[in-house]
């Protein structure tokens, strides 16, 4: 039987996520209603993804019975409210990243959705890609060895979106950009969590981050570097390195179809093998 979805914001995330969605098989999925703040929004959304219902408001979503799961592409601000309105109606939640805007809304959510047994995850898409799978292998198997650093760059020139430029509005490079880098460097040290952190930075004049670097320190002589922007183009790439070698993770690194392992001959010699997904 088809998992029921709901869809709460119809926005342009959201017509990602739909479009995605539509292509697994019907009897697998089904997303049976959308919600937005506007009538006018879910009804144009639901004419344009065949979609049975449209609601205006987020209320009516939660208390529709047929719906089973709750995909949130609201804008960040809204999460931790609309989230914690679907677990409540007994439903399980799928939410854009971030998940919250921070640490003390993040453990309350987690924590409800503990209380009413219900699945919760942020939308790390990067982590279901048949690349990231890869690189977990590589890792696990132990094909460069130790992990001993981590290196993520993503940034572009964002200043003239307004969604990330303003407070009020969740903006800011750390949690649109930063979460991809922190992710994989996450993956890369098996989720432990930093030891210590030290990041430095630029704020606009409504005091977003428009530019960060930070270093992350883990155990076992583990560091991780990450560099976000919305100024300048970065590299938007990765390198995960070990004491046998590196795994090159190719721009973009968030959604990579390319990886390279380069594993240490010597110390002016290695071999390299690509993966193409």
């Amino acid at each position: 039987m088809a998992t029921k979805w709901g869809i709460a914001s119809c926005g342009f995330i959201s017509h990602d996520f739909v479009n995605a969605v539509s292509t697994l098989p019907a009897s697998d999925h089904q997303i049976v209603a959308c919600a937005a703040r506007s009538l006018k929004s879910a009804e144009e959304f639901k004419a344009k993804f065949n979609i049975q219902k449209a609601y205006e408001g987020y209320k009516a979503l939660a208390d529709d019975s047929e719906i089973e799961v709750v995909y949130i592409g609201a804008i960040n601000p809204a999460h931790f409210e609309v989230a914690k309105m679907m677990l409540e109606a007994g439903k399980h939640v799928l939410c854009e990243k971030p998940l919250c805007m921070n640490v003390k809304q993040t453990k309350e959510l987690i924590e409800f959705a503990r209380q009413k047994k219900r699945f919760l995850m942020e939308a790390i898409w990067s982590r279901t890609l048949p690349s990231y799978h890869k690189i977990k292998e590589l890792i696990d198997e132990g094909a460069i060895g130790d992990v001993k650093n981590v290196i993520a760059s993503f940034g572009f020139p964002l200043e003239k979106v307004p969604r990330l430029m303003k407070k009020e509005m969740g903006g800011g490079t750390i949690l649109d950009l930063g979460i991809y880098t922190v992710q994989l460097a996450q993956l890369a040290v098996g989720g432990e969590k930093p030891a210590k952190i030290a990041a430095i930075g630029h704020v606009n004049d409504d005091g977003v981050d428009i530019g960060i670097s930070a270093s992350l320190m883990y155990s076992k002589g583990r560091t991780g570097t990450v560099v976000t922007s919305a100024q300048a183009k970065l590299t938007c790439d990765a390198v995960i390195i070990g004491t046998k070698g590196t795994i090159k993770v190719l721009e973009p690194f968030w959604c990579t179809t390319e990886i390279e392992l380069c594993k240490m001959v010597t110390r002016t010699e290695n071999t390299t093998e690509k993966f193409t997904f």
